[in-house]
């Protein structure tokens, strides 16, 4: 279990093709490697994976088929938002973020807030049609492991306002119209759903 609060910006340095999805390795310099170990999850741009081995500043992860296919691509070079998982004892500064990717979005647009002289940007996101009727208004959903809230919804697209922080310590202001980013919408809304749903 993950808040959706990045601690670091890694980058995936190799991907190898393994037997039933891939090797999947990270330089993760910029997250506190101290106290990892082999066997712990860390959320990758909004993935939760599990540490197969440590060599210095690097992480590497096992990935699946099954992630990959429901996964925007991790490329060589590409960054990606980490962070380590939760313990009881932490902030829960975002929301409960699982790391199970339902699906992915594509950047509509991503444009500068003109009124906001502090730099805000505001991003617009289309969805899978499945995943829209989990997305409500000034409510949770993370963006490639970025706890967020959003600002307004509309049919299978909505937007989330990036204040600068947000911007210069995650790849989220990396983005631009056409890309690609993992979602992951709330976890309380899934079950919700589901219970809506079951027979009675």
């Amino acid at each position: 279990m993950f808040t959706g609060i990045v601690e670091g910006v890694g980058r995936v340095v190799a991907v190898e093709p393994a037997a039933d999805g891939a090797r999947l390795r990270v330089a993760a310099d910029a997250l506190d490697l101290a106290g990892v170990r082999v066997g712990d999850s860390i959320c990758v741009g909004g993935c939760c994976l599990t540490v197969v081995a440590i060599a210095g500043g690097m992480l590497d992860f096992d990935v699946s088929a099954e992630t990959l296919r429901c996964t925007t691509a991790f490329a060589p070079g590409r960054g990606v938002n980490l962070e380590k998982a939760l313990r009881l004892a932490d902030r829960l500064g975002g929301h409960l973020v699982s790391g199970h990717v339902d699906g992915v979005g594509t950047v509509t647009a991503f444009d500068p807030v003109a009124s906001d002289r502090d730099g805000s940007w505001l991003l617009e996101v289309e969805v899978p049609v499945p995943l829209a009727r989990f997305i409500a208004a000034k409510g949770s959903i993370a963006v490639d492991g970025v706890s967020l809230t959003t600002n307004a919804v509309a049919d299978v697209r909505f937007t989330v306002n990036l204040i600068p922080h947000t911007l210069a310590a995650t790849t989220l202001g990396n983005l631009a119209a056409g890309a690609t980013v993992n979602i992951e919408v709330d976890l309380v809304a899934r079950y919700v759903e589901r219970l809506h749903a079951a027979p009675r």
